[in-house]
């Protein structure tokens, strides 16, 4: 089956959707899918290398930002399909042609947008949530990351269940592992951390994430103690107004590190060396970086936010959103290293069983679902 995926929406940043589409591709390709790739044209030797077996199709230059790429995908995208030969479209990232003349199957990554739309800015919620709305009336089939955001975009924004194909994240293993001491005080010493230990975070520094209550409940969680860890977050900056506040409030004595982004080859030291890996998040479709996390052996600390049981099951701790909440269970971990070594254990275990391999697997089957619509 030939297959056009439009990555033409991945950011330069190859944050969260890039992640996936980059991961995605190379199993795809494993599967015997026959793969067309849409792509920015400064990312098509990237592309190439994460998929070498498939057609890389740059898109012209023009299209770089995004108002011009969403009128590109209009117009110019049901073009490139036709000239491809392409049965199937797949558009990754909520938004696709109103006309293609194929069966276009569309991801659905997240439905916070419906569920908690004072997360996020309201120009960005209204837009999203119109997208999945269109990719619903129209899309063939849909791929969701998880089963709590296939019942959210069901509960808000209608549809048939049958049309849904929820396709866990995977984690590359080759890249996502325990790793010994010495990787560890390579990163800690990049961080300026020398032998303090940290409660850790990943991702962005946005609403969702609750990093504003997890640095309030961290300042509980520490008090008192004649040794207390540093709080690591690293990530974007995000546009979390909060964050900056609860920095500023923190106490002589205690350390709140915002090293940015880490590089890719720095996480699983990161995540490896932390005592806790803590993610209070509001609200995930999936969750990455619990994942991760988990494959590296992090004891995790996150909540039942909607997809976040479904990647933890019972290898991670879980706490409320509130700072007391997760003041408490994160007091409770770091009071107790038996605790942590069993959760890394099953955390490691339990993340095995993520495969991109699998996911791909989930894709193919939306693909032919797609392929018999008339």
């Amino acid at each position: 089956m030939r297959v056009l995926l439009d990555a033409t929406a991945i950011p330069s940043d190859r944050g969260g959707v890039g992640r996936y589409v980059d991961a995605l591709l190379p199993a795809l390709l494993a599967e015997g899918v026959d793969l067309v790739v849409a792509c920015q044209d400064r990312d098509a030797a990237a592309t190439s290398a994460v998929a070498p077996g498939a057609e890389i199709v740059p898109a012209p230059s023009r299209i770089a930002g995004r108002p011009a790429r969403m009128a590109w995908e209009q117009v110019g995208l049901p073009g490139l399909v036709r000239r491809t030969g392409a049965r199937v479209l797949h558009s990754p990232h909520y938004t696709m042609p109103r006309v293609v003349g194929v069966p276009v199957v569309v991801t659905l990554h997240d439905a916070t947008f419906f569920s908690h739309p004072g997360l996020h800015s309201p120009v960005k919620a209204r837009f999203f949530r119109t997208a999945i709305r269109g990719a619903v009336r129209r899309a063939a089939s849909l791929v969701v990351p998880s089963l709590a955001t296939r019942d959210e975009v069901l509960r808000f924004a209608g549809g048939r269940k049958e049309r849904f194909h929820v396709a866990y994240h995977g984690v590359d293993a080759g890249m996502f592992h325990p790793v010994g001491p010495q990787d560890v005080a390579r990163v800690r010493a990049g961080l300026g951390l020398g032998e303090q230990p940290y409660v850790g975070f990943l991702g962005t520094l946005e609403p969702r994430k609750n990093v504003p209550a997890l640095i309030r409940g961290w300042q509980r969680a520490v008090a008192g103690l004649a040794e207390p860890p540093a709080l690591v977050l690293a990530g974007g900056p995000g546009w979390d107004t909060e964050v900056e506040p609860a920095v500023a409030a923190v106490p002589d004595g205690l350390r709140v590190l915002r090293p940015g982004y880490l590089p890719l080859g720095d996480l699983a030291a990161f995540l490896s060396g932390a005592q806790v890996l803590a993610y209070p998040s509001l609200g995930e479709g999936f969750g990455l970086p619990v994942l991760e996390a988990m494959a590296c052996g992090a004891a995790v600390l996150t909540t039942r936010e909607l997809s976040l049981p479904e990647v933890g099951g019972d290898a991670v701790a879980y706490c409320g959103t509130d700072e007391t909440s997760i003041g408490e269970a994160l007091r409770a971990l770091l009071d107790d290293p038996a605790r942590r070594a069993a959760l890394s254990a099953a955390a490691v275990q339990r993340a095995a069983g993520f495969t991109w391999q699998a996911a791909a697997a989930v894709h193919l089957t939306a693909y032919e679902q797609a392929a018999s619509v008339r």
